[in-house]
């Protein structure tokens, strides 16, 4: 069984919110928006990061990550990208790759609107934990943690807080 954090777009800020929850974490993903190196360090110290860059993200922020990340972790296929869409919105980019790789888990950010879909058609569900920072026009910060334990997703919680 591993405890995940999703996190995204969190355009620089790493505080205490955050924090708390990334010690509980045996994975923190990242969708992306990170804005300062200084962020994924710090969840490093702490826990293994999985993380995409975003649209924001500078030079020193993509040498470190890539576009789009996919993954296993207890027997389920995730795919994890920035700007990726949702379910019957998939970018053009991206719904290849879904095709492709058919994962179980299809995770994006860039909206700061926390959603979670099943997606019927390609059998996946899709994840966008919203925007964990305090930047942009979202009124709550929010997260997803939950657990994935021999195939299945478990105990989703949203995480939010106002800004």
């Amino acid at each position: 069984m591993k405890k995940i954090l999703l996190i995204s777009d969190t355009h620089s800020c790493i505080d205490d919110f955050i924090l708390k929850y990334v010690k509980q974490a045996d994975e923190v993903w990242h969708a992306g928006d990170i804005g300062d190196i200084k962020v994924t360090d710090t969840i490093k110290k702490y826990t293994l990061l999985r993380a995409v860059y975003g649209n924001i993200d500078g030079g020193d922020i993509r040498k470190e990550f890539t576009e789009n990340q996919i993954f296993q972790v207890e027997g389920i296929k995730v795919l994890m990208t920035h700007i990726g869409g949702y379910p019957n919105r998939y970018t053009k980019k991206i719904y290849p790759v879904i095709k492709q790789q058919n994962p179980g888990i299809f995770i994006s950010g860039h909206s700061h609107i926390l959603k979670v879909m099943y997606d019927k058609n390609n059998n996946l569900l899709h994840l966008n934990p919203g925007a964990a920072g305090k930047k942009g026009f979202h009124k709550l910060r929010t997260m997803l943690k939950f657990t994935i334990d021999k195939g299945k997703i478990e105990n989703l919680a949203v995480i939010e807080r106002s800004r």
